[in-house]
């Protein structure tokens, strides 16, 4: 496994029953936090209509499966760049919703090994974890394209308040990188009547005004 230094040997899950990971959300943080996560964009996944797959999403140039397959791709790309073995990818142009279903539980039992999720390495913003990574950055992700998914289907998808502060916090370490070429566009004006996740979209360059 890659772990910011030159060792690269290949990590494998423990199968034996004294070692078996522990997959109860309530005794494992990091699986806990990636779970509900996942979840809430799960719903989204599972209900989307057949034809908001092909349909624009809030994302300029992105169809709702493009969304969906930049999520999944870029998680399975930073586990692989950490030497984190993974099986085939799911086909998500076939069935989007099972090959979710595929990548989530994937990582579930993955995240469930403490030699995965507790997994060292040097990241752009200094010493961290494979769990702590997934959770935070990518749970970034799973937060904010969950809306951009949802708008495929023109609807709007509600955060939590925790998931707005997950956000709120996540951003300050992106920096001006925040607006970098396909990251987010140019934050929007702020409506004076806006709640705090009207405000939110708009710092990501997002509209939550319908037909926008």
């Amino acid at each position: 496994m890659t772990t910011g230094s030159n060792d690269t040997r290949t990590l494998t899950t423990p199968t034996t029953s004294d070692t078996t990971p522990d997959t109860a959300p309530e005794h494992n943080p990091v699986l806990g936090r990636f779970s509900a996560l996942a979840d809430a964009f799960g719903a989204v996944v599972h209900s989307l209509p057949h034809d908001a797959w092909d349909a624009p999403s809030a994302c300029e140039g992105w169809t709702g499966r493009d969304v969906l397959d930049h999520v999944v791709g870029s998680q399975r790309g930073f586990l692989r760049a950490r030497g984190i073995e993974l099986g085939p990818d799911p086909a998500l142009d076939e069935d989007p919703v099972a090959g979710w279903h595929a990548h989530v539980e994937e990582l579930r039992r993955l995240l469930a090994d403490e030699s995965v999720a507790g997994l060292e390495y040097d990241g752009l913003f200094g010493r961290t974890t494979v769990g702590a990574t997934i959770t935070d950055f990518y749970g970034f992700d799973l937060v904010v394209h969950r809306w951009d998914l949802a708008r495929a289907a023109d609807r709007d998808e509600r955060f939590t308040d925790a998931e707005l502060d997950l956000v709120e916090t996540a951003l300050p370490a992106f920096g001006e990188h925040l607006y970098d070429d396909g990251v987010c566009k140019p934050a929007l004006p702020v409506p004076a009547d806006s709640d705090r996740q009207t405000a939110l979209l708009a710092r990501l360059g997002r509209s939550a005004r319908a037909g926008s």
